[in-house]
């Protein structure tokens, strides 16, 4: 039983190997999907990769551990570029709505940068995922279709956008 709500707040290096020890094994050994710490040298350094693009990390933070991440790089021209969005499985589902608050903190700091468009690239086995971004009004579009300022990772193959109102 969890004994407080997890909170919200943006992180820095300091987190860094918390944020590793939630991501690399959801990715690898929960998801099966074929990536390593190395493949992503941004978590190392969050600050110059995230907040130092005018963009931002924030955790999900439980009895002081790392429970949930979402990341924000800024791409330039009013769009940003969703990373990293990632919640333990105890803490996943709609009861206690960290994903969902982990977008909502994501999108009401695009709305003080004035972002207007948002987008991600994810993996089709992560049909939960997918489902999460689709019922928060990303629309599919295709890999042609992305601002050409988009990091695309190698492991992504799917992709969303969401236009900030």
């Amino acid at each position: 039983m969890k004994t407080s709500m997890p909170q919200i707040q943006p992180v820095g290096n300091s987190y860094a190997q918390q944020i590793v020890d939630l991501i690399i094994p959801i990715q690898q050994i929960e998801f099966g999907v074929p990536i390593t710490l190395e493949d992503q040298p941004d978590l190392m350094d969050i600050e110059n990769n995230y907040h130092g693009t005018g963009g931002g990390f924030w955790a999900a933070l439980h009895e002081h551990q790392v429970v949930g991440t979402i990341a924000l790089i800024s791409i330039g021209d009013g769009k940003g570029v969703i990373r990293k969005m990632f919640v333990n499985k105890d803490f996943r589902g709609k009861e206690l709505g960290v994903a969902q608050n982990l977008l909502d903190v994501l999108v009401r700091y695009c709305k003080t940068k004035h972002k207007t468009d948002l987008y991600l690239g994810t993996v089709d086995i992560l049909k939960a995922a997918i489902r999460f971004y689709e019922r928060n009004g990303f629309v599919s579009i295709e890999k042609q279709n992305l601002p050409a300022a988009f990091p695309i990772m190698s492991a992504d193959n799917v992709f969303y956008h969401l236009e900030i109102r």
